[in-house]
């Protein structure tokens, strides 16, 4: 189980999709957005999780036509996130147009936003594949094997979630510059945009 902990601390601190949507929230809409979206985030994983315990994951895995719907979409969903920040960028009043339109965007928004980033990854979807069968043990009770792993795996996730947020809201006195915002969803929205990229390289084999 610690090999288990290890590997999953790692794997969930590196950055993604869901960090760097973490990072955007909070310097831009806020911590309780960080806490929604990352909620959204976890769910996603559970589902993810429950997917592979049951099997399904496999039969995704197994099916190359499958695996490349998941890819499309979800590399159409961060590359669409990644030019709605760039267009933000060209305002000539990026804080009033980012007023504006959180000003429409409730909470649920967030989660959903949260939700969809993680259930569109492809790249847990292997990792809950290849990992858990390592560490079940087939002579006690899978379920609550499957539940502790689970849990300690969406743990992690919602701390380094919040964690990447909480530090992205310290810093955001940096963008106070009208300037520097405009280059922050420039940066931030090339970099969903490669992520989005990235994905169409993953292979389920």
């Amino acid at each position: 189980m610690l090999v288990y902990i290890l590997v999953s601390f790692f794997y969930i601190i590196s950055p993604g999709p869901a960090i760097f949507l973490a990072v955007y929230n909070g310097a831009v809409n806020g911590l309780k957005c960080v806490t929604v979206s990352a909620l959204g985030n976890i769910v996603g994983l559970m589902f993810l999780s429950t997917l592979s315990i049951s099997g399904l994951s496999a039969i995704l895995l197994a099916s190359s036509i499958l695996f490349m719907v998941v890819k499309i979409i979800g590399a159409i969903y961060l590359i669409y996130l990644g030019i709605k920040q760039i267009l933000t960028s060209n305002n000539h009043n990026v804080k009033e147009s980012e007023k504006g339109n959180n000003r429409y965007k409730n909470l649920f928004s967030y989660f959903k936003e949260g939700f969809f980033v993680s259930v569109t990854n492809p790249k847990p979807i292997i990792f809950f594949t290849a990992l858990f069968p390592q560490f079940l043990n087939t002579d006690q009770p899978i379920f609550n094997q499957f539940f502790i792993m689970t849990l300690i795996f969406m743990c992690f996730s919602f701390l380094s979630l919040s964690t990447y947020g909480y530090l992205a809201n310290r810093a955001k006195g940096f963008l106070s510059n009208v300037n520097n915002v405009k280059w922050f969803h420039r940066i931030s929205g090339g970099l969903f945009v490669a992520m989005g990229i990235s994905l169409f390289t993953i292979k389920a084999h």
